[in-house]
């Protein structure tokens, strides 16, 4: 029985790494530089040389390494992705290649369905098998385990919470391309966005410590938090739009719980309450039981999820 394997979550600007124990237990942690540059040529081989790297320096029998895990920022399907932007690749074969160089067994996923698997594994989900984890960051994440297994879809787009499509008001572009996508009003670019309008619409009258020229979303949570009522409109605004649409998910996956992660989520648990009060009020009646919690591996749910996709 092998008793090591390695998680690596690779990002834009830098590629997590993690080696694990086998029953979850992080032996070490650390960071290289994502080498995007000659259209990401660099970024397999870099990943492969910290891994060899790493076993020699721990002493390390390869026999005793069940592999590596891998989570990409793109859609990946039977260990390959067609395109993935911030990398600046085109079709690669991240199992194939990798394992080349390795030796070692890979395994390869969307980095959102990955730290999904994270926090199920030893997250906010922990000793569950049937989750939905969002995301809450500059966009919207997310990722969808049934049975213990990503739901990765067709097309290696599942889990793409950020964007359903919630709003027909909105006419300006999502970065997907659409129009009135989840991201454009749940995530923290999203929270902005509905601040913005809110201050631009409100009456003269109205008193607000929220500055239209300096707003953000911890600004909007930390207001409402202290009592603040525009904050109030807008944290509710923001609330039934997510809420709503989990109820939605909700009663096609039926999860034990939904995990809310991401930058936005440091909001903690009154963004969770305002969320909750309209996921319940929408949701399918055999799921409005299905708890809300808040993510717990923070940005080591990547690591934890790539490991963890070796050893299922």
């Amino acid at each position: 029985m092998s008793s090591y394997c390695f998680g690596i979550d690779v990002g834009g600007t830098t590629v997590k790494c993690g080696l694990f124990k086998t029953d979850g237990t992080l032996v070490d942690k650390w960071e290289i530089v994502t080498r995007t540059e000659e259209a990401g040529k660099n970024i397999l081989p870099d990943i492969a040389a910290t891994v060899m790297e790493k076993i020699k320096a721990e002493g390390i029998e390869k026999a005793d390494v069940a592999g590596i895990g891998v989570g990409i920022p793109g859609p990946v399907k039977d260990g390959k992705v067609p395109v993935a932007v911030n990398l600046h690749w085109g079709e690669t074969d991240i199992e194939g290649i990798l394992g080349g160089l390795t030796g070692l067994p890979v395994r390869a996923g969307n980095d959102a369905n990955v730290a999904a698997l994270g926090e199920m594994w030893k997250g906010g989900a922990e000793g569950y098998d049937n989750v939905i984890v969002v995301t809450l960051g500059t966009g919207v994440g997310g990722g969808i385990i049934v049975g213990g297994k990503i739901v990765e879809g067709a097309h290696g787009a599942g889990g793409e919470i950020g964007h359903a499509h919630v709003d027909d008001s909105i006419t300006d572009p999502c970065n997907c391309g659409n129009c009135g996508c989840l991201e454009q009003v749940a995530s923290a670019t999203g929270v902005v966005r509905l601040a913005k309008e809110a201050l631009a619409a409100k009456d003269p009258s109205v008193v607000t410590v929220l500055d239209p020229s300096d707003v953000s979303s911890k600004k909007v949570f930390d207001a409402y938090k202290e009592g603040d009522a525009l904050a109030g409109e807008i944290v509710d605004k923001f609330a039934s739009y997510l809420g709503k649409a989990l109820a939605g998910f909700a009663c096609v996956v039926d999860p034990d719980v939904v995990v809310i992660g991401g930058g936005v989520s440091k909001a903690g648990q009154p963004l969770i309450d305002a969320v909750t009060r309209y996921f319940w009020e929408y949701a399918f009646s055999a799921c409005k039981d299905t708890q809300l919690v808040l993510a717990k591996l923070g940005n080591d749910a990547g690591i934890y999820g790539s490991a963890k996709l070796v050893i299922s």
